[in-house]
């Protein structure tokens, strides 16, 4: 169809709908995941009836379809084969980059740098659109405080207001400046809503969170997202209030489509709709449709529920065609923002996609992020950073020359095995005498996204060699965690230790060098209490992407000066889980001072009630303090501001990064408030000896919260503001809001 090029997109958008039939308009409703291998009758089978779809226009979109020259096959088809040449949106799941890896989504949050956070969506996004995507299933903007999903590492940790930071970051890099470039593709805020409060976080399960934790914790990032101009959201696999998010009205019509005025589409989660079925919320997938349809979920992703039924659903009066129509004019304008109506092939490059992947540019800045994720946990007598030479350094564990493990999960259009290990990372360094033994390994056969991953539990067969080694050497450097594919979707664990035999192969080198430098490849906090009391210094390298042995060889010989600070909090053991430093203070927060037996307060009588490591903490090669922390008032009313200021210091002999955090108190509130509560961060980069005056405005954006009706309110009344280096932040002022 030929469409006038004076005309707006709206224009564009309401010619192109008043001519399409209910089946074609249907079709644009539903995702199909067109790329897999064909390996028998029945994929032929379906693959051959999918593209036979194509052809009718029940198609808009394809995901996992990925590369130029594919990209262009499908699209021709969708371009030149149907009635109405309406173009494909192709849909990837590019999480944490595309070919060339970033570090895992947590692990970036743990950098707490938006502009490096931006940086790295946006050389994801190039490689994608590169590549012939124009559209990402990311970010995960779920505030998750449960360390046993395995979905943590897809998002920016505990804190709704550094997630919903990330959240634009995230968006910005992806969606750049302008949406029909050729080097920027279509976010998706995922999952709505309250996906990271799954019950024990297991994976599909339902969410039973109250009123206020949903509109303060759970929906802010989202929010941010829409008004940082995010095109897409995609809902969740939960139920909330035993409602499956896919056919949850109030969020997706009332607040989201309503009072946010989102003007994209939502896009089920795979085969969410046709889910609601074993959920018990619709008896067949005619009423799942009806539903779905009718609480606001757009496109029907692999459920072959909308193009099944959705048709019979209007010709019986059910649904009206007008609400096909709403859903139509949001996929139809993205497709137009994205410029695929002037141009169907302008992502279908085959010479920018080999200029595009894998560039030097985009390794360089895959490489910086990752070293500016790396938290330094402990560094008992300045073990490190090593020294350059003249020392002789055993390198053992079986992540030290895994270069698979590192790519982390969520990873699917890279390719294995192409990680910088940490053995390579260190042999860039000459002056030292390197050994390395694995010591034993981790899993057992093949690895792969889809499959459980088997844990050796059993065999030990590599210790005595590890040991020797350590015992001749001057420095250990232990890299030990989880595999890449323990974290993810569908990875929920119940254990949050060292998996298999790795903490006894710690011990036993422990028992004959304690000069350990403990390196942690991860996905999640993990519960580390044994090493924290026994080894000298740990590493929280995460799960780092493309160039993670370097990024870690860098910091631990400091070359760079590590400045990460924690995004979720580590917990002393799994029993503490969910752990998150914006608790609440209860009615019996203290044992009784008079009886201080006496078991009736809230804690546990076999474990402190303190985490192992709080939220915002990370420590560097040099110090910092925090001094003379001034409000310019005490008191102001409400719809005012109090700027706060605090002088910090580089008191040692280095020259670093300090995130410094702003926490605030409001002592009491209609709704009851956390005993506090980030409002505000600032990555300060100081000379050693330098000090900065470092200033935050307070004002009705961060001194309100939201009511059990959802409305958010500003109370009079007395507040604490905290600021420090981390959620344990003593440094503290009084004010009062009238």
């Amino acid at each position: 169809m030929e469409l006038q090029q004076n005309t707006s997109t709206d224009q564009k958008v309401e010619s192109l709908l008043a001519i399409m039939t209910i089946e074609e308009k249907v079709g644009q409703m539903n995702q199909y995941n067109g790329f897999w291998e064909v390996t028998g009758p029945s994929q032929k089978e379906d693959k051959a009836r999918k593209y036979e779809h194509l052809r009718k226009s029940w198609v808009g979109s394809m995901l996992s379809v990925r590369g130029a020259k594919e990209v262009r096959a499908v699209q021709k088809i969708a371009v030149e084969e149907t009635r109405l040449g309406i173009p494909l949106i192709i849909g990837f799941d590019v999480i944490h980059g595309y070919k060339t890896l970033s570090p895992i989504p947590l692990a970036e949050a743990a950098s707490w740098d938006m502009e490096a956070i931006q940086k790295s969506a946006s050389v994801a996004a190039a490689e994608a659109a590169a590549s012939g995507i124009n559209w990402t299933f990311g970010p995960m903007v779920d505030i998750s405080r449960d360390a046993r999903w395995g979905r943590v590492m897809e998002g920016a940790g505990e804190d709704p207001f550094l997630g919903s930071k990330v959240a634009v970051a995230r968006v910005k890099g992806f969606q750049g400046e302008d949406l029909s470039a050729v080097n920027t593709i279509a976010a998706c805020a995922k999952h709505f809503a309250a996906y990271g409060f799954v019950e024990a976080g297991k994976e599909y399960n339902t969410a039973d969170i109250g009123t206020s934790t949903l509109h303060n914790m759970a929906l802010p990032p989202f929010k941010a997202a829409v008004e940082a101009g995010v095109r897409t959201l995609m809902n969740s696999f939960n139920e909330l209030n035993g409602i499956p998010l896919t056919g949850h009205t109030y969020l997706q019509r009332d607040i989201l489509k309503g009072e946010w005025g989102f003007n994209g589409f939502v896009v089920s989660d795979w085969a969410s709709i046709a889910e609601m079925i074993p959920w018990g919320h619709a008896k067949d997938k005619r009423e799942a449709a009806k539903i779905a349809v009718t609480a606001g979920s757009d496109m029907d992703m692999e459920g072959f529920v909308y193009v099944e039924e959705l048709a019979g659903l209007v010709r019986d009066g059910i649904i009206e065609e007008a609400l096909i129509d709403d859903v139509i004019r949001r996929i139809l304008r993205l497709k137009f923002e994205l410029g695929l109506f002037d141009d169907p092939y302008k992502y279908c490059d085959e010479v920018r996609e080999k200029e595009v992947i894998g560039s030097k540019a985009n390794r360089e800045a895959v490489l910086d992020i990752a070293k500016k994720s790396i938290v330094l946990l402990k560094n008992e007598n300045h073990l490190l950073p090593l020294r350059k030479e003249g020392q002789k350094i055993a390198l053992i564990g079986p992540l030290v020359a895994d270069k698979n493990s590192p790519l982390g999960s969520w990873r699917i259009a890279s390719d294995d095995h192409t990680a910088v290990s940490v053995l390579e990372g260190m042999q860039e360094y000459t002056g030292n005498s390197l050994v390395y033994k694995k010591g034993a390994e981790l899993t057992i056969g093949e690895t792969a996204f889809t499959q459980e991953t088997i844990i050796n539990e059993t065999d030990k067969s590599g210790f005595d060699e590890a040991i020797e080694a350590a015992r001749e050497a001057d420095v250990v450097v232990m890299v030990l965690g989880e595999h890449g594919f323990q974290t993810g979707e569908g990875r929920s664990r119940t254990n949050l230790q060292l998996p298999g035999v790795q903490q006894e192969l710690l011990e036993a080198v422990y028992k004959v060098n304690p000069n350990i430098v403990l390196v942690l490849n991860n996905g999640r906090p993990l519960a580390i209490t044994w090493a924290h009391e026994h080894i000298p210094a740990i590493v929280e390298a995460w799960q780092l992407g493309t160039e993670s042995g370097r990024a870690i060889a860098q910091v631990l010989y400091g070359d760079y000066n590590p400045s990460g600070k924690l995004p979720m909090t580590f917990p002393r053991n799994v029993g503490q889980v969910p752990i998150y430093y914006n608790r609440k203070n209860t009615g019996r927060p203290f044992p009784n001072s008079d009886d201080p037996q006496n078991v009736f307060w809230t804690h546990y009588s076999d474990v402190d009630n303190s985490p192992l490591y709080p939220f915002g903490y990370g420590l560097s090669y040099t110090q910092f303090s925090y001094n003379n922390l001034k409000l310019d008032r005490h008191t102001t009313e409400i719809g005012g501001k109090i700027e706060v200021a605090v002088e910090l210091t580089n008191t040692g002999d280095r020259d670093g990064k300090e995130v410094a955090q702003l926490y605030v108190r409001d002592l009491v509130g209609s709704v009851t408030r956390p005993v506090r509560e980030l409002k505000g961060f600032e990555l300060v980069e100081l000379k050693a000896g330098e000090t900065k005056t470092i200033r935050f405005t307070l004002d009705h954006s961060s001194l309100g919260f939201y009511n059990n009706d959802g409305r958010y309110v500003v109370e009079p009344g007395d507040f604490k503001v905290f600021v420090g280096g981390d959620s344990n932040a003593t440094l503290s002022a009084d004010f009062s809001l009238h």
